[in-house]
């Protein structure tokens, strides 16, 4: 996937944050579905040692039990903040700027194959204003 570059967002917009930021944030929201993935994979008490090698590249004896309960809290609180933010945009279009933001979809896409129930200029805006929740956050 490329990186597409857009004009820059006007300084005086209210949801206006950097380029290289969003670009930051715009890639970290690409890693959810992978977080998603790798949370519901991680299962302390079914797997056996080996299965956690992914999880510990050290010769180091530890706790397994601990070391999936870390790497479960490190993927869900990342998975939680993209959905809380997705959700204080806008209570009735989050599951759309989930979709957008986490998918790389855009709001053409979006229209033909979720049927989102508003117009472009008011998915943008909300877009924008996901982006800039997002970045007050993970300050």
């Amino acid at each position: 996937m490329s990186t597409v570059l857009r004009a820059e967002l006007s300084e005086k917009n209210k949801y206006w944050i950097d380029k290289h930021r969003y670009y930051e944030l715009k890639h970290f929201c690409l890693q959810y579905p992978i977080w998603k993935k790798s949370y519901q994979s991680l299962d302390g008490m079914s797997k056996r040692p080996s299965d956690f090698l992914a999880i510990s590249n050290t010769n180091e004896t530890g706790d397994p039990t601990a070391k999936c309960a870390i790497a479960k809290d490190y993927y869900s609180e990342r998975v939680k903040m993209i959905e809380q933010a997705a959700q204080e945009t806008d209570a009735e279009l989050g599951c759309y700027i989930l979709s957008g933001v986490t998918e790389g979809c855009s709001y053409d896409i979006l229209r033909a194959r979720k049927n989102i129930p508003c117009c472009k200029d008011v998915y943008y805006e909300l877009y924008r204003r996901f982006f800039w929740l997002l970045d007050n956050t993970r300050n």
